[in-house]
């Protein structure tokens, strides 16, 4: 799974608040869209946005892949019939497109979280959300983002001390309820962790966090930001 990586890329030097715009624009451009001409052009623009953070799209997909089977299987039900002819691949354009759309901005969000910390991620949203709102959000993200590697790597844990046990003789039913189950305690677990080690450092809703400063390179990216918004409503 991609991370912060420090670097000196193009994506690197600009503000995240800008970066966030980008995004919210690309988000909402891309699900406002089915045209494929205006899905090539937003195909473009996200492999040039990985580029900017120096970010291969097969690295990228490799990073998603868990994404990817939840992706294909929309356009693959859709095309499913409960009678003959069993299969209508012409219901399956329109979700296929849809998935599409989703990938991309799975995409663009790789090149954002490769370019910036999360300690920038949550300056930028409680500067631009005011008040407890703002405080709540932006330690949510700074959570996930901390959050969720620990636990992808506990899932691996457990299914490689699984298959050492020879939990790969079992069935597939039985593997995956122990993978599930073993999962879910060990996620608990750490929660209560995280809880005590945050009563036993202060926690604090308003930290110091670090400056942001806008510059001239932000300008053309909030434009993008607000071209690829407007272009939602045309």
């Amino acid at each position: 799974m991609l991370g912060y990586e420090p670097d000196d890329t193009l994506a690197h030097r600009l503000d995240p608040r800008s970066k966030l715009a980008v995004q919210i624009g690309f988000s909402v451009a891309a699900l406002a869209h089915l045209s494929p001409r205006l899905l090539a052009a937003l195909t473009v623009l996200a492999v040039g946005f990985l580029w900017s953070a120096d970010v291969s799209p097969l690295r990228a997909l490799v990073a998603y892949r868990f994404a990817l089977p939840f992706l294909l299987a929309a356009p693959v039900v859709a095309a499913l019939s409960l009678g003959p002819p069993w299969l209508e691949p012409g219901d399956a354009i329109e979700p296929m497109l849809a998935s599409y759309r989703v990938l991309l901005i799975v995409l663009v969000s790789a090149a954002y979280v490769r370019s910036t910390p999360v300690r920038a991620s949550r300056a930028a949203i409680q500067r631009t959300i005011p008040g407890k709102p703002g405080q709540v959000l932006g330690m949510g993200v700074a959570l996930v983002f901390r959050f969720l590697p620990v636990l992808r790597a506990d899932l691996r844990s457990i299914r490689d001390a699984s298959a050492a046990r020879l939990g790969t003789e079992r069935g597939l039913l039985e593997r995956v309820t122990h993978l599930g189950v073993t999962a879910l305690e060990r996620a608990f677990l750490r929660a209560d962790r995280l809880a005590i080690a945050m009563q036993a450092r202060c926690f604090a809703w308003n930290p110091t966090l670090p400056e942001l400063a806008l510059t001239r390179l932000d300008v053309p990216a909030f434009g993008l930001a607000v071209a690829l918004t407007v272009s939602a409503f045309l």
